[in-house]
C-alpha cells in the first residue's frame, strides 16, 4: 500500500482521504495512519502547490545555478550545501555528478536580483570555485504537469 499511496499523492496531494482509501482498497483510517507514519519517518516532507506564474501578474525569475565547490574535510559537500540552502531565495539545492557539484534553483523578482545573489552571496563563499547561471525562459512541464498545451483545431476541413 505504501508505494501506491505515495504514487497517488505525489500526483495530487489534495485528493480526498475517502477517495484515496477507495483507490487503494483499504479503510480511510488505514490511509490516515499510513500518512501519519510516512510524515513521522520523513518520507513525506511537505505538500506543495504547483503555480504557473506566467498566468499571474507577479514578476518572477527562476534560475538554475551550477556551482563548483571544494568539499570540506570530514563534511564533504554537506556543510556548503547547508550554507546555500539557508538563503531564503534558494528553492532547491542538489548534489550532482558530472561537470559541477551543486545545482542551486533560485527564485527572484528580476534578472538583476538573481545576479546580485550570485555575485554578493554565492560567489563570495570561500569554498565556491565557480558558478554558471541559467535563466528559465519558459516552463513547458514541471513536476509532471504540462503547463501550456496547444489547443487543437477541432473544426472539420471543408473542401469544395
Amino acid at each position: 500500500m505504501r508505494e501506491e499511496l505515495l504514487a497517488v499523492i505525489e500526483k495530487n496531494s489534495r485528493i480526498d482521504l475517502k477517495e484515496l482509501a477507495v483507490i487503494l482498497g483499504v479503510e480511510e483510517i488505514d490511509v490516515v495512519n499510513e500518512l501519519a507514519a510516512l510524515e513521522a519517518e520523513g518520507v513525506i516532507c511537505g505538500y506543495h502547490t504547483l503555480v504557473n506564474w506566467e498566468k499571474t501578474s507577479i514578476d518572477k525569475v527562476t534560475a538554475l545555478i551550477e556551482v563548483r565547490v571544494t568539499p570540506q574535510r570530514g563534511q564533504g559537500f554537506d556543510k556548503i550545501a547547508e550554507r546555500i540552502y539557508k538563503y531564503p531565495e534558494v528553492r532547491s539545492v542538489y548534489l550532482m555528478a558530472g561537470g559541477y557539484d551543486l545545482m542551486v534553483i533560485l527564485d527572484g523578482k528580476t534578472l538583476r536580483e538573481v545576479s546580485m545573489f550570485v555575485t554578493d552571496k554565492l560567489s563570495t563563499l570561500e569554498t565556491v570555485n565557480s558558478t554558471a547561471t541559467h535563466f528559465i525562459l519558459k516552463k513547458y512541464k514541471d513536476h509532471g504537469t504540462v503547463f501550456s498545451q496547444k489547443s487543437e483545431d477541432e473544426r472539420e476541413m471543408i473542401t469544395p
